[in-house]
């Protein structure tokens, strides 16, 4: 099935100051892979059978990385709902943690709240079987570790709190790449950011309501 993903503004690779942009554009998605990139207006003309996912005025971006995910799956505690302590990671919740179990629930609960976040690329290492199996699972593109201790550690779930986008984009949008991405309020070119929707893969794996 032919999905057509439109937005305000499509911008394939932030990381690239000379990329191209597409304002009023849209993302032609083939299964798991980018078909095509450009404006709406031509690609909704090439393809009318195709099913258009309208994101109104927002931003559509390639998804982002989180080099926290060690720290974040592996050593952090994500709180059942059930448990009413919110939803906010606990840091080193899990140190000295033998369960497996709740060591595997608990990273499939953060792994759900990244992509909430627009996150479709998380760097390891994972020792865990339970956590490898979950990221496993969970479909997300798996990175090198970060190298470096101070994003080895403790990191927030959301990678635009601590970096702009072009920084913290993985990949781009290209044709015959697979479909990551994700869509942005407006305002994640400033301050105030938040993800609306992340495509995984082709997949539609979160969307806000």
């Amino acid at each position: 099935m032919l999905t057509l993903h439109r937005a305000a503004l499509v911008l394939p690779d932030p990381a690239d100051p000379t990329a191209p942009s597409h304002a009023d554009g849209a993302v032609l998605v083939r299964g798991e892979l980018v078909e095509a990139v450009g404006p709406y207006a031509a690609l909704a003309a090439a393809h009318p059978a195709a099913r258009v996912r309208d994101w109104g005025d927002a931003l559509l971006a390639p998804g982002l990385r989180n080099p926290y995910g060690h720290g974040l799956l592996e050593r952090a505690y994500h709180p059942d709902p059930r448990e009413g302590a919110g939803d906010e990671p606990v840091p080193q919740g899990l140190a000295g943690e033998r369960d497996e179990t709740r060591c595997g629930a608990s990273a499939r609960r953060g792994l759900q709240r990244m992509l909430g976040f627009g996150v479709t690329a998380v760097a390891g290492p994972f020792e865990r079987a339970s956590v490898r199996t979950a990221v496993a699972r969970s479909g997300l593109v798996v990175l090198p570790g970060p190298g470096d201790g101070a994003a080895a550690g403790d990191g927030p779930l959301d990678p635009l709190a601590v970096l702009p986008l072009a920084e913290a984009v993985h990949g781009r949008v290209a044709v015959g790449g697979r479909a990551d991405f994700a869509v942005f309020a407006p305002a994640a070119r400033g301050a105030e950011r938040g993800c609306r929707a992340t495509v995984l893969a082709g997949r539609l794996v979160f969307r806000r309501r």
